[in-house]
């Protein structure tokens, strides 16, 4: 596949759109081969690569919803109270092991299994209990507060389908079918380093012009969350042999190689250059803020994303880009959505049209009106303000400035896993 989406030699070429950037990378990619089976304990977050078919039926048996009495439609008026004679009790687990008769009626809690001859639940709120005998009131209608055989799942159909990214819900949904294990995909292998001569990596001194390394925490953070297999390489210095080196190494070892920094067009910046010619470069320019240089391309089998270097635009290039091209290679289908809420904004934005812009920002409720205002500092190398931050503002293209009372798009952080 020829990922040349334009760039000369020179680098000289049209940045592209934040969604022809995301088309670009997902049209490309396609999932990992490789699964293996896992314990239902150990499936939490991993990725189905085969269908769960339902052995049985849930729930197993016809049941009771409410607690009340078991009874016979045909034993009821329409319009009268009837009498019904209670001749015994079914548990959940214990059921009745009579036939419920004509004229007859059995107390049944929540979860007992239909005695065989009834119909129909009466609940308890409505029923009169009167010694060994129950008084139904007339309206109740055949089949009511029944839960069928085969209701929740039929037995042979698709539980879950292949894709599916295990949550609790899946957990339990698969436990429910007294299904142990599970196939997963395998997971992926991801190498991520920093670039340039002014990184210090944590626990020693920084020396003049130096600033400590903090993109290979936040990356490792949100691979972790993502379930990944980690190589982290550490520091590389801004020096083409040891960047060569670093991206063979990477390449042979992994799935995705992540980089920040060294993408612009600097004199130290070599990571587009080695990326082109150790294999294929789709594209180094997006028309956003923060993140305009991020690189897309691959080496070999290796997909390449070479990310800026300010930390919060290895942020937003991260969640904007990275992620979903992650979550697809390692086999997740559908991606999920991320949606973007309308909210008036509290704070005077400056914005030029042209790019899409992420600014960090506060959603909170005044009055019970959801609101967000934006985080006061909006540089790219400005940490702090993602902390303090809980979602994106959304600025498309088009948009230009913002004043107090507009309407803008929100991007909770709490929608993006």
């Amino acid at each position: 596949m020829n990922l040349d989406n334009g760039c000369s030699a020179s680098g000289a070429r049209k940045s592209l759109s934040v969604d022809d950037a995301r088309r670009i990378i997902l049209d490309a990619l396609s999932p990992v081969s490789g699964w293996e089976r896992v314990a239902i304990r150990s499936a939490l977050g991993r990725i189905l690569s085969e269908d769960v078919i339902a052995p049985c039926n849930v729930p197993a048996h016809d049941n009771s919803a409410m607690d009340g009495y078991a009874v016979r439609a045909e034993d009821l008026s329409a319009d009268t109270e009837s009498t019904l004679q209670v001749v015994g009790t079914a548990f959940a687990g214990r059921g009745f092991s009579g036939i419920v008769g004509k004229g007859q009626a059995v107390r049944i809690m929540t979860g007992g299994v239909m005695p065989m001859g009834a119909d129909t639940i009466v609940v308890q709120e409505v029923a009169r209990p009167e010694g060994d005998q129950v008084i139904v009131p007339g309206g109740v209608r055949r089949g009511q507060n029944v839960r069928r055989a085969g209701e929740d799942l039929a037995a042979g159909a698709v539980a879950l389908p292949r894709g599916k990214r295990m949550g609790p819900a899946e957990l339990g949904l698969v436990a429910s079918l007294g299904i142990a294990e599970v196939s997963v995909m395998r997971r992926l292998r991801v190498a991520f380093f920093s670039t340039g001569d002014e990184l210090a990596s944590i626990g020693r001194p920084l020396a003049p012009g130096e600033v400590y390394d903090s993109n290979r925490y936040t990356l490792h953070g949100a691979l972790t969350r993502l379930g990944c297999d980690l190589l982290d390489m550490g520091v590389i210095p801004d020096r083409p042999e040891a960047l060569e080196a670093a991206f063979r190494e990477a390449a042979s070892a992994s799935d995705v190689v992540l980089t920040t920094g060294g993408v612009s067009v600097g004199e130290a910046d070599f990571i587009r250059e080695l990326m082109g010619r150790l294999g294929e470069v789709s594209f180094w320019k997006i028309d956003i803020k923060p993140g305009r240089p991020m690189a897309f391309g691959r080496i070999g089998n290796t997909w390449m994303f070479g990310l800026p270097g300010n930390p919060v635009a290895v942020m937003v290039t991260y969640y904007q880009f990275v992620m979903d091209a992650l979550l697809k290679i390692a086999g997740l289908d559908p991606l999920p959505e991320r949606p973007l809420v309308p909210v008036a904004c509290t704070t005077p934005i400056r914005k030029l049209s042209g790019r899409r812009e992420y600014l960090r920002g506060r959603i909170f409720a005044e009055n019970g009106v959801w609101k967000v205002r934006s985080a006061s500092a909006q540089g790219s190398g400005i940490l702090r303000s993602m902390s303090e931050a809980n979602c994106f503002i959304v600025l498309d293209e088009g948009r230009g400035d913002v004043t107090p009372g507009d309407i803008v798009d929100v991007q909770l952080f709490d929608g993006l896993i």
